[in-house]
């Protein structure tokens, strides 16, 4: 059994409270001690100071990105404009600029699923591209 002072690990006893507890205990004390002191040794060889769990307000502000009507309007817009300059496209075309834009694939993925040549796919995408564009600037 060993002494330790509650005072050094709680601070919120204002004064010293010496208690006897197990040999275990008291390695897990010294053992948790220890790690604090190695992340703020880490911290300060780092110099990583700031955290974004602050409570400063950057983690909210970040996370719940506040729009204005006006900026929800415009963005549905556009958003409408892109379906519907997709959607003028040939099937095949919308496939594949979907696939590639909005579902992150990469051309040979796409070539490989459809069992046809890389380039036949890039060609296809510029090709589509070019009619969106063509589309929407007459809008």
């Amino acid at each position: 059994m060993r002494k330790i002072n509650l005072r050094d690990y709680y601070p919120f006893y204002q004064s010293d409270f010496f208690i006897e507890v197990e040999d275990e205990i008291a390695e897990l004390f010294k053992l948790f001690e220890r790690k604090e002191h190695a992340d703020f040794e880490r911290r300060r060889v780092h110099k990583a100071y700031y955290s974004l769990d602050a409570n400063d307000g950057i983690e909210r502000n970040v996370i719940l990105l506040v729009l204005s009507p006006q900026e929800i309007y415009e963005r549905k817009l556009s958003n409408q404009e892109l379906y519907a300059a997709i959607s003028s496209l040939p099937e095949k075309q919308a496939k594949r600029i979907y696939a590639h834009f909005f579902l992150d694939m990469s051309k040979a993925q796409i070539a490989r699923i459809e069992g046809i040549d890389p380039s036949s796919v890039k060609e296809s995408i510029e090709r589509g591209l070019k009619r969106m564009e063509k589309f929407l600037k007459k809008l």
